[in-house]
């Protein structure tokens, strides 16, 4: 007899109680509260503080995993790690959460606790509405770090990560050496643990190492890796007394990260208490176990690792390369991810070359923080940290506040911005951004300089530029970090960019030709929105996991033409892409300006960027990559604040107008969703274009968010993240051709606060789109036609009010 779903959560729950696993969770709320202090009586701040901690308990349950949710086609640990993502958002309600708080508190059975978790999210959560979609495409380029307010699909990044990464280089030579060479008494150390290994009666290693498990099932590996690792570490104390790593080993168990769900197989982590937590952050080496020799492939293997490199690049805001290893069956690669990509050593069997295998793990236990790939110009001082410049002949100590925002990608720019003082004047803000640049793209620190020299106005303010040195040398992928690998002696693994499905329920595009039972997904078809007749359901939710961290203006920068066949090739010498670790500080401070404090400011602030990219026009240059992260509003009232009130940033992408020659930028520019149709269809780039994109920034805004930084999770726009181009322009072209079909769209999808906006939007869509067409020619008059109807609509105290 087939059983209800009530009756499969029901078997569930009981074949995986709970037992004592919130016994920790209860002791550490009655020390802070006590035993009679109702939830009522306790502020925001620590209610959102223990519903993190117990959210994480139940997301690590094996329960979790198993019981199916009831709000999208995910498990509930998916749902439940949507919650943990967005706990300490401004978004998130404590009431919602306090019914499955009181079920634990007071001992409930688990049948009750799980259901006021399924009931917590049921709140939160709006229901999901399927996308109605003609079009079935892929992407011609993407990066992951480009997606915007969206859901981390598991599908969707796996495939998206594929064409980031593009050419994947295995088997390059010399990739041991040049890596572990110089580790300090590396070579000496590991020959005498191996001669150690083989001597006596009973040797550890006798064409093959004792106990290996034949099967190198993932259990049996993890054991028999863990005893290992012990018993070199220990005999290594005896020739280099230095704080080891140790190993992490949970697979079944995923790693805190506020953006998705992985677990790692096995992996080393600075030398910590064992049994301790651990997150991302801590990961310094993470490794893929398969017990199938067969699963070293780009489909298995490679992506997995993959995965797990992105997640430490993403929580670790120094790290420049990101080492790892895969082992498969008895066969071993190490992995070097970085701005370009991935490439991997020779595969060698652990049991045929016992010594290099030996000097793999002790590399991996001794490498110092500059070896494994962190930025040591970076530096920490008295808990602090600090950059030092030289500038004007002086040498100047900025001192780092907080991280403002780190892309989640490999492959990319990958920006990092941290906000930062001086050290002699505390009054003195400024955002220290790292990035990683095409050499032949002119310098971002270059072209800041000359239009703060023009007197640009509302664009962000130069201070100092450099291109960072790290052992001496400029800080490039080729010859510094890939220390001059020769990757033409390699073999090629190419992702195919044929086309693929879109997902019926959840309107993101499935993976291609995933192969590991571990992240196996499905494929369906999935239509676009036509014109909606009457205004139900408002909103979609497509279940997000978490809304991704963005890069403030992202742009897809690779080739758009299609790849050969994912089998692996010989490849010929030729150019192979190189980045620059690049460094530009600014003067002025401010958040996106979606965060704006009321419809006016943010009206206001549009204005002021659309002005500011006025002014860098006439000074000859042309912006390129405008989006909701490279507007920006600061709202300080402080007198001592120096910054516009809102202001341009990012200009990585820019030009100057009269230039010739080609920018040096690969494939088509800007953030996907905000692309102007014609740049979708190949046009070459105007300042019209980044006029319409304005348009499209205020038109995202008005759907993805129902207040000041309220963000609303995955809408009916998401597929905009995954479509390919082609697909893109014709979605747009459709929305704005016909005012009727707008105006649906805007009132059907536009969040109860942005309601207001609908008019005003609906009159620059006149303007930009004269005709509901896009534009023919050149209007140096739309600047002041766009600033106007935001003038007149914040003048509008019902209109722009809060």
């Amino acid at each position: 007899m087939v059983q209800s779903t009530l009756e499969v959560e029901m078997n569930i729950i009981q074949e995986n109680p709970i037992h004592e696993q919130l016994d920790d969770f209860r002791t550490l709320f009655r020390k802070s509260f006590g035993t009679s202090q109702s939830l009522d009586t306790i502020n925001n701040e620590d209610l959102r503080r223990f519903s993190s901690k117990l959210l994480w308990v139940l997301v690590s349950h094996k329960a979790s995993e198993l019981l199916p949710s009831r709000i999208s086609n995910e498990d509930l640990r998916h749902d439940l790690a949507g919650a943990y993502s967005r706990v300490h958002s401004k978004s998130f309600d404590c009431n919602r959460i306090k019914p499955l708080l009181n079920a634990v508190l007071f001992n409930k059975p688990d049948q009750e606790i799980w259901e006021e978790g399924y009931n917590a999210l049921t709140e939160y959560t709006p229901p999901l509405r399927t996308i109605v979609s003609a079009l079935q495409q892929t992407p011609n380029t993407h990066i992951t770090s480009s997606v915007v307010n969206s859901s981390e699909h598991r599908g969707d990044v796996d495939r998206l990560l594929n064409i980031e990464l593009d050419k994947i280089h295995v088997d390059v030579p010399q990739i041991w050496e040049k890596f572990f060479g110089n580790v300090e008494k590396l070579e000496t150390t590991s020959r005498a643990f191996f001669e150690k290994c083989k001597a006596g009666t009973d040797p550890y290693f006798c064409e093959g190492w004792a106990g290996w498990p034949s099967d190198a099932k993932e259990k049996a590996v993890i054991k028999w890796l863990t005893k290992f690792i012990e018993k070199l570490a220990a005999f290594a104390q005896g020739y280099r007394s230095i704080q080891t790593r140790r190993i992490i080993a949970k697979p079944e168990k995923p790693i805190p990260s506020p953006h998705s769900i992985r677990k790692l197989d096995f992996g080393f982590v600075n030398h910590t208490l064992e049994g301790t937590e651990c997150d991302w952050s801590e990961i310094i080496i993470p490794g893929e176990l398969k017990s199938n020799p067969d699963a070293d492939i780009r489909s298995n293997a490679w992506t997995d690792i993959a995965k797990y490199a992105r997640e430490v690049f993403a929580a670790q805001d120094t790290r420049r390369f990101v080492l790892g290893f895969t082992l498969c069956g008895s066969f071993m690669r190490v992995w070097e991810f970085d701005r370009v990509g991935g490439i991997a050593s020779e595969k060698f069997d652990i049991n045929k070359k016992g010594l290099r295998f030996v000097s793999t793990i002790l590399g991996f236990l001794w490498m110092n923080e500059e070896e494994v790939g962190f930025d040591s110009t970076i530096k920490t001082e008295n808990n602090q940290r600090f950059i030092e410049i030289e500038r004007e002949n002086r040498k100047e100590r900025l001192i780092i506040d907080e991280l403002m925002i780190r892309a989640r990608c490999i492959a990319g720019r990958a920006t990092t911005c941290w906000k930062a003082h001086h050290e002699k004047n505390s009054s003195m803000s400024f955002v220290i951004k790292d990035s990683w640049q095409y050499p032949e793209r002119n310098e971002e620190g270059e072209l800041l300089c000359e239009a703060t020299k023009k007197d640009v106005v509302n664009v962000c303010r130069y201070y100092h530029h450099e291109t960072i040195r790290i052992l001496g040398m400029e800080d490039d992928i080729i010859g510094n970090i890939r220390k001059g690998l020769d990757i033409t002696k390699a073999r090629t693994s190419n992702y195919p960019r044929k086309q693929s499905v879109v997902s019926q329920n959840t309107g993101s595009i499935g993976p291609s030709g995933r192969t590991d039972k571990k992240r196996s997904s499905s494929q369906t078809n999935t239509p676009i929105p036509p014109p909606p007749s009457k205004r139900s359901r408002p909103r979609s939710s497509l279940a997000s996991s978490a809304d991704i961290n963005n890069e403030a203006s992202l742009s897809n920068e690779r080739s758009t033409s299609p790849s050969p066949p994912a089998s692996l090739i010989n490849i010929n010498s030729r150019e192979h892409s190189n980045r620059i670790h690049r460094r530009v500080i600014i003067c002025d401070y401010g958040k996106p300006i979606y965060t704006a404090s009321s419809r006016k400011s943010l009206l206001i602030a549009l204005a002021d960027c659309i002005g500011g990219h006025e002014s860098l026009h006439k000074a000859g240059f042309l912006h390129r990559d405008i989006s909701i992260n490279n507007l920006m509003i600061n709202e300080d009232k402080d007198k001592e604040n120096r910054s516009w009130f809102s202001f341009l940033i990012d200009l990585d992408l820019a030009i100057k107008e009269d230039r010739k020659g080609s920018s040096g930028a690969k494939g088509k520019t800007g953030t996907r969703v905000f692309m102007a149709i014609g740049i979708l269809m190949g046009d070459l780039h105007s300042y019209m274009h980044d006029l319409e994109t304005f348009f499209w920034v205020l038109f995202w805004i008005c759907i993805h968010y129902d207040g000041p930084d309220k963000k609303v999770g995955s809408t009916v726009l998401e597929y905009w993240n995954y479509g390919s181009y082609d697909s893109l322009a014709f979605i747009k072209t459709g929305m704005i051709n016909s005012e009727e079909d707008f105006l649906k769209y805007a009132k059907l999808y536009f969040t109860p606060y942005y309601q207001p906006l609908v008019r005003c939007v609906n009159k620059l869509r006149r303007v930009v789109f004269p005709n509901g067409q896009r534009w023919k020619n050149e209007d140096p008059d739309l600047y002041s036609s766009m600033t106007k109807i935001l003038c007149e609509t914040w003048k509008n105290q019902e209109v722009a009010g809060m």
